[in-house]
């Protein structure tokens, strides 16, 4: 039997290219000989974080839809038809027994060329509330694979299939590995750790919200892990100095900084909220209302609503030093909404998903 190809596309942010690869490596584990091709968008960060994984990528000319600067939409019609092309001519070339999709601009043009050519084709949805592109990929795919109940308003039904969202493997065993963090780290072991995440690329809110309050932190005797993002790293690395606080551009080892961390603040973007739910640490939720469908909030409130964990809207920052304040010195508190948000786990979903895969690759 000749060896699979397979063609993923996702990408834009984390959020979807680590699902993706994810997926891929479990692919691989199961069938060593397949054969694996990415398309992402030009000047995405897929293009940089694919290829480190070991796979080949392509790029189309795509991006999403401004809507608050309408104006930026002008091209919007000449990078679909253009990107529709040559996701034509990659598919034609590539010859793929199955199209997979993670969200993201350019999964749209793949994965609708790739029906229409009657290839199997399956979308992986990270959200509670979905995005444009994967709505009307819906239409089209075979298989739908979901991280959240209620998903039947968008989807057809009979597609759905609830898996959860692929995590980094090496989180399933953080908790063995709170004294390597700490020493990775170099943080006192006496102190309480707090990691501040705001997604690969940053969330100004968030680090001048962390910026207003260092004072703060050092009364309450905490020491932080501030990962402030790529596009922000020039303007928060100068308190790198101070001796409590350590500011990354970006966190290679985030297993170790789980590990090593008592309390999390974060945004809630759709694979954020999954490795949360695996690590099991309070967790305080900030969602930036800037997305599509303001699918952070949901995906918050999802986890709120069940305590498991606190969602504090960027509207009401100024309430955060007492938020912060009563969690900490509330054990209980803590200790509740840690369990709380680990039962959500499904620390099982990449290998769900591939097997979606390897049914429809087998039909």
């Amino acid at each position: 039997m000749k060896p699979y190809n397979i063609l993923i596309s996702g990408g834009g942010t984390g959020g979807h290219i680590y699902p993706a690869i994810a997926i891929a490596n479990e692919i691989k584990l199961r069938f060593p000989d397949a054969n694996f091709l990415f398309v992402g968008a030009k000047d995405k960060m897929e293009m940089e974080k694919v290829p480190q994984a070991g796979y080949e990528i392509r790029g189309l000319w795509i991006s999403g839809i401004q809507r608050k600067q309408l104006a930026k939409n002008f091209g919007f019609p000449f990078k679909m038809i253009d990107s529709l092309w040559r996701a034509r001519r990659i598919i034609r070339q590539f010859k793929p027994d199955i199209a997979i999709g993670t969200g993201g601009f350019a999964s749209g043009p793949t994965l609708i060329m790739a029906s229409r050519r009657n290839i199997p084709t399956l979308i992986q949805e990270q959200n509670s509330y979905p995005g444009i592109t994967n709505k009307l990929l819906s239409k089209r795919v075979a298989k739908i694979c979901v991280a959240y109940d209620g998903l039947s308003r968008f989807f057809p039904i009979a597609k759905i299939v609830k898996t959860g969202n692929p995590v980094r493997q090496d989180l399933l065993q953080i908790h063995a590995k709170v004294n390597e963090g700490k020493v990775f780290f170099k943080i006192d072991k006496k102190k309480k750790t707090i990691l501040v995440l705001g997604g690969s690329l940053g969330a100004r809110k968030i680090n001048q919200l962390i910026e207003s309050n260092l004072d703060f932190f050092k009364k309450q005797d905490v020491q932080l892990i501030w990962q402030c993002g790529k596009f922000y790293f020039e303007e928060y690395k100068k308190y790198d100095n101070l001796e409590h606080v350590q500011v990354h551009q970006f966190i290679n080892k985030m297993d170790l900084a789980y590990a090593a961390s008592d309390i999390i603040i974060s945004r809630s973007g759709a694979g954020s909220v999954s490795e949360l739910c695996i690590v099991g640490k309070p967790v305080i939720f900030i969602p930036s209302p800037n997305v599509a469908e303001d699918h952070q909030t949901k995906n918050a409130k999802s986890i709120a609503d069940k305590q498991g964990a606190i969602l504090l809207p960027e509207s009401e920052l100024e309430t955060f030093p007492i938020i912060f304040e009563t969690l900490l010195k509330d054990k209980g508190k803590q200790e509740h909404l840690s369990e709380n948000i680990n039962e959500l786990a499904l620390p099982g979903a990449t290998t769900a998903i591939v097997n979606e895969i390897e049914k429809l690759l087998k039909k």
